[in-house]
C-alpha cells in the first residue's frame, strides 16, 4: 500500500473528536479511496491512533474490539447501543465539514 495513502488515512483519523466517531466510509470519501483500503491501513497501521474513532457505517466494531472499547467510550461519553455491538452513529457522528477542514490543514506537508 502507497506510504503517502496510509498516512493520509492516518492522519484523518487523528483529525476526529474526542467523543466522536466516524465510518471507514466517511473516512473514504475524505482521503479518495475505497473503504476496505481504510480498514486495510487501519488493521496495519492504526494502532497508534485513535482507532476506537472509526466504525462501520452502522457505528459498530467487531466483537473482539468491543471489551477495549467500551472503557475507550466511556471515558469519551460515546454511549453504546443497545446490543452492545457499538453506538449510534447518528448520535456521535463527528461534524464532517469540520473534519474536512481539519484534514486539508493537517494534510498539507503530503505530496502525492
Amino acid at each position: 500500500m502507497d506510504d503517502v495513502v496510509v498516512e493520509r488515512v492516518l492522519r484523518a483519523v487523528e483529525q476526529v473528536p474526542w467523543g466522536q466517531v466516524v465510518s471507514y466510509g466517511d473516512l473514504a470519501s475524505l482521503v479518495g479511496i475505497g473503504p476496505r483500503q481504510v480498514g486495510t491501513v487501519m488493521r496495519l497501521y492504526g494502532s497508534n491512533v485513535t482507532w476506537w474513532r472509526v466504525t462501520s457505517h452502522a457505528g459498530d466494531l467487531p466483537v473482539p474490539l468491543m471489551d477495549e472499547v467500551r472503557e475507550r467510550w466511556a471515558l469519551e461519553g460515546i454511549l453504546l447501543k443497545p446490543n452492545g455491538r457499538g453506538c449510534r452513529i447518528s448520535d456521535h457522528r463527528a461534524d464532517l465539514r469540520q473534519l474536512a477542514a481539519d484534514y486539508e490543514r493537517a494534510i498539507r506537508d503530503l505530496s502525492g
